[in-house]
Parts: C-alpha cells; structure tokens; sequence
C-alpha cells in the first residue's frame, strides 16, 4: 500500500497549529456548562484544581452561571429572526430559475433539519468562534441528496495561506474520522486485494469488524500542468491535461499550471486509503468554515469576553459566604454557674435548638443571665462590587435587560422599549451578521450540489412541472449571475439592512460514527456519479 508521508506530515503541522484553540475552546465551554473551578493553580508546588482548593479550606465553590444564560439569550434573538437566504437572480430574466431554486433548497433544508442544525451550529459559534458544515451530496435515510453535516471543531484542521478573514485561502483542510471497520470497508474498498491490505493495517481478522479505525480526510492544492496550443485550421485554443493527446507538428505549445483539489484518505501511517480529484461542480472541498474574529491567525470567542467578569463574580459569592459563616448568628451565651444540678451543656443546647423549648438555670447573684448574640456581616463592599461586576457583564457582552424582555420601568412606552432593544443589537450585530455569511456560503453550496446532482424528473417533482418548464437546464444555475439574500421578515429584525429601497428592489423579483463513515462514501459517492468509474457505496 503506498504511503504519503509528506501529505500526513503537513497534516499533522495543521492540526498543531490549532492545539491553542483546542485548549481555549475547553476551557469555554467548561464555564459555559457550569464546571467554572476547573483552572489548574500551584500552591506550595503542588497542581490542583480551584475547586479541589477551596473545598481543602473546608469551604463549598459557589457559582452564579450567567454565561449560560448569555448564551440562551443570543440564542433566542437568533432563532426569533432565522431566516434561510433566498436565490435572486440579478438579471430578470434567469429569475425563473433561481425560483425554481429556491423551491429545491426549501425541501432540502427540511430533509437536512436545518433550522436545529444551525441552532446548534450557532451554539458552537459562541462557545469556540469556529462553525464548520460539511455540504456533500450523499445519502439521507437511503436516498441520495445535498447533505449538510456538523463538523466538531476538535476533530478540523486548516492550513491558512495568509489568514484570509472569509477563509478563502486555504490550500488544505479536513477532518478526522474514528469509524468502525465494517463502515472503512463499505467506504472505500474495491477489491479483494484492497481488503487484505486494510485488514492487515488495522490488525482485524473479519470484514464485519467493529474495531475503531482511525482515517485522515485531507483536502488539498496540487498544481495540474497543462499544454496549450492553437489548432489553427479550427481556430480553437487547445489546452489538454493529458499526455496522450500530442499537438499538430509544428504547433507552438505552452506549458500552464493550474491548482486543483485534490480528496485523500490516509491511514494512521500515511497509507493512501484512497485519493481522487474534487467532484463538485464548484471546484473545491465540501468544507464551509467560519471564524470569528479571524485576527492574525486567532480565534476569540464570544464567550471568552465574558470568562473574567464570571470568574470575578464566583469569588465574590464565595468570599461573603465565608464572611457569612464567620459571623455570630444566634449565639447563646450560658454562664456555667448557672447550670442546674444534674444539668449537663449538652441538655441545654439540646433544648435551645428545639421549638417551643424550655431551659432552666439557677440565678446567681452577681452571674449575668444567659443571653443571645447574634451580629450582622461586616460590609466590606462586597455587594458593592458584586453590582459592579453585573453591570459590567451585560456591558462587555451587550446582552442588557432589555434584550431579554426585562422593564426598567413600569411607565416605559411600547415605542421607548422597541428602541431600547433596537439599540441594544447594536453590539451583538456583527456576530450575527458573520454568522449569517456562514449561512449564505452554505445555501451556495448546497445549491451549486442541486444543480449537479439532481435529474431533471426530481426536480419536477418538487419544484413543479410549470416553473421548470419556463427554464433550461438545472445544471445552468452554476453560470448564471445570482445573489442570495435575507428577506426582511417583520420590523425591527436585526437582518433588517441600512439601506431599504435596494433591498425591496431586490426582493420584488424573488417569488417567495455513522457520520464520520458517511463522509468518506460522500466524496467517493460523489465522485462515482460524475466519472462514472468504480462504485464506492
């Protein structure tokens, strides 16, 4: 079995690069999902957790998990507003066939779930900064269609060229797999041959082994050299790929390069599993990847703005519990002449914890009688600065009580209220609005894979026999000139644009581990429908 070792090297680089972003996203969703004591610390040169430490003080870790509700909150904005962008053709008369567009991705985004794909994807965006779909065309409950599928961050690589913000420059990109063997040999094998060699890597003995394998998706650039020559009697520029088919003598012939990606599978040691071209009509990998923000190679999440403004607030609590505990509470103080014969302390502080006890003693002259202390906490500002803390967590994240439907007022207008949340958008506007590009490119994608995969019958049936009609082929949806926008759904939407009247201008025209098996059998899948060589289901 031939090895890449360069390829599985370059990788392995990628994947290093990304352990800083590995090790940050943890860390936020730990303190998304309440485990906010986790922090390793020293003390007295030995590593233990926050949490570990306090409780050897013999006090208790206490949290207030606000970010979690920050989470939720741009969660429901973004959910109150989801809308999938709509294929407008810019010039009127291919806008038949971006209506019958619109149809298609309609269905698919209902096979697809994607309302709660994204919902979710939107989750990870906050949490890490990074939102990764894989768009294929493979099965989906045993029939072919645009597949959208969630990537987990842990599991991506990239190599980034010159750190292009719409992550355009990646010149390689791809995922791990851990997969049974059984869904390895239904991926890739094609031949006898084939499947002793696996069986022999991966040490199995059965084809129907459920033994984990690991498997490299990697996607990636390599320069395809061309001749070109003019055919003078045709009056055509030849440019051919193939070595076979030589030039006219005496043609003069250029020698051109051309980048193209290229879908490699390798085992644990660079095995090549299986390699082939990209089959999609758009050229490149299935990937669509946003970062967030994308500064100089780093990502920072939405969620580690917040981490110190949370962490400060859990030491804050803690300490006026310790402060608290510290504190006289409802002390009694029993002088000891004063006991009554046959009387022990332990029957008098039984007595004083009862209700409705009674305790006896024996007044003597110059003894002071038995009495209660009881002392309020020290202030030390505590409160003080818990309140500050507050503020400043809905100020740094922009999540303000009149985003979460929360009056300052009784006596608050509807229309005052409206514009105070308007306003309050205003710093959670360009999450939303990287977000929506991830949806944009996405729906792109999946309609560049409708346009090429889809028989005219299917699409027929779906879209209808009147609009596919009015339209020439589906596959000429990939040279015509469309755009695809967010149609404005009701007032006040953070999706609402600057500028109105070009937006209704444009919107006048429009109409209205299984995983990880799957994504091989797609680009293999894929791949089989548009050579038409071996089959890899």
């Amino acid at each position: 079995m031939k090895k890449n070792l360069q390829l599985l090297d370059e990788a392995t680089r990628a994947w290093n690069n990304l352990a800083e972003f590995r090790r940050e996203r943890e860390r936020c969703k730990r303190y998304t999902y309440g485990r906010q004591w986790d922090d390793r610390i020293t003390v007295d040169g030995q590593s233990l957790s926050e949490e570990d430490y306090i409780r050897s003080q013999g006090s208790v870790p206490l949290k207030n998990n606000m970010i979690r509700r920050l989470v939720r909150n741009v969660l429901g904005v973004w959910r109150n507003d989801f809308a999938l962008p709509r294929p407008v053709a810019i010039d009127p008369g291919e806008q038949p066939l971006a209506d019958v567009m619109a149809s298609l991705l309609d269905a698919n985004a209902q096979t697809n779930r994607l309302r709660e794909l994204y919902a979710r994807t939107m989750e990870e965006f906050l949490i890490s900064g990074m939102a990764v779909h894989r768009k294929s065309f493979a099965p989906i409950r045993n029939r072919s269609d645009a597949r959208t599928d969630y990537v987990h961050p842990d599991s991506f690589f990239f190599r980034s060229d010159s750190g292009d913000f719409r992550c355009w420059d990646f010149s390689l990109v791809g995922e791990i797999h851990d997969l049974p063997f059984r869904a390895l040999v239904s991926s890739v094998v094609s031949d006898e041959r084939h499947l002793e060699e696996l069986m022999s890597l991966y040490n199995v003995e059965s084809a129907d082994s459920a033994r984990s394998c690991r498997v490299f998706e990697i996607w990636h650039r390599r320069n395809v050299s061309r001749r070109e020559w003019c055919d003078h009697d045709r009056g055509l520029l030849i440019s051919s790929a193939e070595k076979k088919q030589a030039p006219p003598s005496g043609s003069a012939v250029r020698l051109s390069f051309s980048q193209e990606w290229i879908c490699t599978f390798l085992g644990p040691g660079g095995e090549i599993l299986w390699e082939g071209p990209t089959p999609y009509a758009h050229g490149g990998h299935p990937y669509v990847v946003r970062l967030y923000p994308y500064i100089d190679g780093e990502i920072h999440s939405f969620v580690s703005d917040v981490i110190d403004q949370q962490r400060y607030t859990n030491r804050l609590i803690t300490l006026y519990d310790w402060i608290m505990r510290a504190s006289a509470k409802g002390v009694l103080l029993f002088p000891e002449g004063s006991l009554p014969e046959g009387t022990e302390l332990e029957d008098v502080a039984e007595e004083w914890s009862r209700f409705n006890g009674v305790i006896m003693f024996r007044p003597r002259a110059g003894t002071p009688l038995p009495q209660q202390v009881s002392s309020n906490a020290t202030n030390i500002g505590i409160t003080e600065l818990l309140n500050i803390q507050l503020k400043m967590f809905e100020d740094i994240s922009g999540v303000n009580s009149a985003l979460q439907g929360k009056l300052e007022s009784s006596s608050v207008s509807g229309t005052l209220f409206s514009q105070q949340t308007h306003n309050a958008l205003t710093s959670l506007r360009d999450l939303l609005e990287s977000f929506r590009e991830f949806v944009i490119e996405g729906t792109m994608r999946d309609a560049s894979n409708i346009a090429a995969f889809y028989s005219r019958k299917r699409a027929r049936r779906i879209a209808g026999a009147t609009r596919l009609d009015r339209i020439g082929a589906l596959r000429d949806f990939e040279d015509a000139e469309i755009d695809f926008i967010f149609e404005k759904e009701e007032a006040g939407s953070y999706l609402e644009e600057e500028e109105e009247e070009p937006e209704k201008s444009l919107s006048s025209r429009s109409a209205s581990s299984a995983a990880s098996a799957s994504a091989i059998s797609q680009s293999r899948g894929v791949s089989r429908s548009t050579e038409r060589s071996r089959g890899i289901s």
